[in-house]
């Protein structure tokens, strides 16, 4: 499937996207709030050809250069739902791109798809995130206190974290 805006082209990943994915998963600062830590050049073309056979991740494209800028996460779930995430490239952030692949993809997705409710998940320091979640229509349901944890410390007890957790129905879309 593939998703077309005025400046971008949502598409499936291929085994070739793996220089573009290092680009910006290696970047410490992006992969900050994710549940892994940064890829070296092995793991994002490993990664590349993973997500080549998955249909819940989709490569952004900048059409102007063909390069991978980031990718979304659209994952179906029970009861007619799917969970939402993202990921971009620093270079590329607050020039409104997340904001134009995620609303192409969740307007797509609601025409298309019969679902009821699309979920996503975020660590409240994670502002720039919530920010986008907010401007696409997503409600903010829920602040879980030290709910999870994706590393531990140094004496390997488990570093928790809380999150906020965001739904968004079709009607919460923006016009």
């Amino acid at each position: 499937m593939k998703i077309e805006t005025k400046r971008l082209l949502l598409r499936p990943f291929t085994t070739a996207d793996g220089e573009d994915l290092y680009s910006y998963l290696s970047d410490p600062e992006v992969v900050r709030f994710e549940p892994y830590d940064v890829f070296t050049k092995a793991d994002a073309e490993k990664e590349a050809a993973r997500r080549a056979g998955d249909p819940n991740f989709f490569a952004v494209v900048l059409k102007e250069t063909g390069h991978v800028i980031g990718n979304l996460y659209f994952a179906p779930s029970e009861y007619e739902k799917y969970e939402f995430s993202y990921v971009f490239s620093r270079a590329y952030w607050k020039n409104g791109y997340a904001t134009e692949a995620a609303d192409a993809l969740l307007r797509d997705a609601f025409a298309q798809k019969k679902l009821h409710r699309v979920e996503a998940y975020c660590h409240p320091d994670n502002v720039n995130s919530w920010h986008l979640l907010e401007r696409l229509g997503f409600k903010r349901e829920a602040h879980l206190r030290r709910d999870i944890w994706f590393r531990k410390d140094e004496a390997g007890a488990p570093i928790w974290q809380d999150t906020y957790i965001y739904g968004l129905l079709e009607e919460d879309l923006g016009k």
